[in-house]
């Protein structure tokens, strides 16, 4: 009976005598650090997820709305070769590639397709003069100036941009388009230069060979005349070739104006 009472009195003793104050079982000091780690793991995912998943990236790049015509540019420039120009007649002279006039479009269709119902849309807009209603896929915002023609007359091809549109059943926006990867061509600009008659060329292979990346860049006045290898803007700054056109290409008030 005596022996009882002793274990009675010690039930909140631990072995050794020492009274046990523990609220919550040892194992839980595990599960609180386990549980920390977890959350700061979480946490990472979170923002790396709104970093990316907000980014050009994943908003822009692939973006495919439905258009009111069904225009395939895999048939019209990759089967049938017209070039770029023919429909988008400001690349070389405006700051706007424009979007070719319904008339543009009946010059073949006023004799091709006649009773196509995909053309439908065409036809009226043509008998109406009302413009038909397509939706800008490459759309900057408004605070970002670009101007075609300046691109397209120093050898950056349509590709560049806009990918392989002769390749495209329904277009869509191959590249992010953001500042990062403006700027990234900007301070780079050799392995996207080509020759001024290739521009349009879908199928060219740019020259990567350093003469030709080196001379597409004296040509565009991007060095000096004392450059004798490609480089990028901050070495070509930091061994005095960079020239004063090439260094405002990376100022802000280039684009924002």
């Amino acid at each position: 009976m005596a022996d009882r009472e002793v274990v009675a009195e010690h039930d909140g003793d631990d072995v050794a005598g020492v009274p046990n104050n523990h609220i919550f079982p040892p194992w839980f000091d595990n599960f609180v650090k386990l549980s920390g780690a977890m959350g700061g793991l979480v946490g990472a995912y979170v923002v790396v997820m709104i970093y990316f998943g907000l980014s050009p990236k994943s908003l822009d790049a692939g973006y495919m709305p439905v258009q009111p015509v069904p225009y395939s540019h895999a048939l019209h420039a990759g089967d049938l070769g017209l070039d770029c120009r023919y429909c988008h007649t400001g690349v070389e002279d405006s700051a706007h590639a424009s979007v070719p006039p319904t008339a543009t479009c009946m010059n073949c269709h006023g004799m091709v397709g006649k009773e196509s119902v995909l053309l439908e849309p065409i036809r009226d807009s043509f008998a109406t003069g009302m413009p038909v209603d397509w939706i800008r896929i490459h759309d900057l915002p408004d605070y970002a100036y670009f101007n075609h023609s300046a691109h397209v007359k120093r050898g950056v091809g349509c590709i560049e941009c806009h990918g392989r549109v002769d390749q495209m059943e329904e277009v869509f926006q191959a590249e992010p388009l953001s500042m990062g990867w403006c700027l990234d061509c900007h301070r780079n600009p050799a392995p996207a230069l080509r020759p001024l008659d290739k521009i349009t060329d879908m199928n060219y292979e740019i020259d990567a060979s350093p003469e030709s990346r080196l001379a597409m860049l004296k040509r565009n006045q991007l060095v000096t005349a004392e450059a004798t290898e490609p480089v990028t803007l901050s070495e070509a700054k930091r061994r005095g070739w960079a020239t004063t056109r090439w260094e405002i290409m990376t100022s802000c008030s280039t684009c924002h104006r």
